[in-house]
């Protein structure tokens, strides 16, 4: 099984200039809790993703005013990725290894076409697969 049968396909993204109140909103609309940060909408270049960890994170416990700030402001800029070719075995790998529980998927031209989450990987791999990713991803968080 490869990455491209598991993940959600044009995921929805924002860029690095959206107010992150804009950024919490689509998470609420998109029932998700990560945006891919793409440099346009047009090219869709990935350049970050915003958690909703970020956002409490890197600005409400700083004692910083989300409503004053980008996504820029709280993203995460060294983004693990993987491309739709790659086996869930190898996106299951790269998610413990870099303790995330969610990875943008790009294509060969670095733009963002996809994401594959925990949530992802339950629907789609093995019960004993799906909980080593739980497991080594809970342990280092």
């Amino acid at each position: 099984m490869n990455v491209q049968d598991v993940m959600t396909r044009d995921p929805a993204c924002c860029t690095p200039d959206t107010d992150l109140r804009q950024v919490a909103t689509l998470m609420v609309q998109q029932n998700c809790g990560a945006i891919p940060i793409v440099d346009s909408f047009d090219g869709k270049r990935l350049v970050g993703i915003v958690t909703d960890r970020d956002i409490v994170c890197r600005t409400i416990a700083l004692g910083k005013d989300p409503m004053d700030l980008t996504a820029r402001d709280c993203m995460t800029s060294s983004v693990a990725t993987v491309t739709p070719n790659d086996s869930l075995e190898t996106c299951c790998n790269t998610m413990e290894a870099k303790d995330v529980r969610r990875v943008p998927v790009v294509d060969g031209n670095g733009c963002c076409c996809g994401i594959v989450s925990q949530a992802d990987v339950a629907r789609a791999a093995e019960a004993s697969q799906t909980a080593e990713v739980v497991r080594d991803i809970s342990v280092a968080a």
